[in-house]
C-alpha cells in the first residue's frame, strides 16, 4: 500500500478513521506509559488525530509522522498555530511549541531525525499496513524510537468479510512482531458496536508494550 493510497482518500475526504474525539483507550490508558509532563511522545501515521491535541494538553510533546502533506496541513490549521516547515533529507517538518510532525515515507526516518521519545502511540500506523510491510515497520519503529513503552491500538475480525484498511492483525500477530524486543501487556478487547464500519463483527484491542531488559 502507497502514500498515494492515503492521498486519495484525503483528497475525496473519505476520512471515517478519523474520529470526532480523542480516542478513548487513548484516555483510559495514557497512564500505564509513566509519562511525566514535558515527555516526547511520538505518534506514527499521525493524520490530524485529535489525540494531538488533547496530549499537548496534557502537557507532553508530540512528534508524528505523516505521508499525507494535506493532513498536516488540515491539523496546523485546526490547531490554529503557524508552523516552522523545514526540509529534513527526504522529509519536511513542520513544527511548532512543543510540536513536530515529519512529512513523508516513515521509513525514511531514522533516529536521529526523530529525535529522543519517551512513548510511542500507535493508533493508526500498524493496522494500516499490509501484512508484508507489519514485520518491516515494527522492527522499524522500534529501532528509531529506541523501543520506548507503546501504546498499541489493534483490530481482530474476520479479514474475508472486510478488505481493509484497517487491517486484522490478531492478538497472534502482535506477538508475532513484538515479543523479541518487548513484554506485552493486552490491556483492553472490546467488541466495536456495530461491527467494524459497519460490515463486520470486530474487537478492538489496546495493548501494552515494555521494552525488556538487557
Amino acid at each position: 500500500m502507497q502514500a498515494s493510497f492515503w492521498q486519495q482518500k484525503w483528497q475525496n475526504n473519505e476520512l471515517g478513521f478519523h474520529l470526532p474525539e480523542p480516542h478513548p483507550k487513548l484516555v483510559r490508558h495514557i497512564k500505564r506509559l509513566g509519562l511525566k509532563p514535558g515527555d516526547r511522545v511520538f505518534l506514527p501515521l499521525c493524520g490530524k488525530s485529535l489525540d494531538i491535541a488533547w496530549l499537548l494538553q496534557q502537557g507532553f510533546r508530540v512528534v508524528g509522522a505523516e505521508w499525507v502533506q494535506q493532513a498536516v496541513e488540515q491539523l496546523f490549521t485546526e490547531l490554529d498555530v503557524e508552523p516552522v516547515i523545514s526540509r529534513q533529507g527526504e522529509l519536511r517538518r513542520y513544527s511548532a511549541q512543543q510540536l513536530d510532525i515529519f512529512v513523508g515515507d516513515i521509513f525514511t526516518l531514522d533516529a536521529e531525525t526523530l529525535g529522543a521519545v519517551d512513548a510511542v502511540y500507535d493508533r493508526a500506523a500498524l493496522v494500516a499496513l499490509p501484512t508484508d510491510k507489519r514485520a518491516l515497520y515494527s522492527r522499524h519503529l522500534a529501532t528509531i524510537s529506541g523501543c520506548a513503552p507503546q501504546l498499541l491500538i489493534s483490530f481482530e475480525y474476520d479479514q474475508s468479510q472486510l478488505s481493509g484498511p484497517p487491517f486484522s492483525v490478531p492478538p497472534e500477530e502482535v506477538r508475532g512482531h513484538y515479543q523479541d524486543m518487548f513484554s506485552l501487556e493486552l490491556l483492553e478487547s472490546k467488541a466495536i458496536k456495530g461491527g467494524l464500519k459497519g460490515k463486520c463483527p470486530a474487537d478492538e484491542q489496546a495493548w501494552l508494550l515494555s521494552a525488556k531488559s538487557q
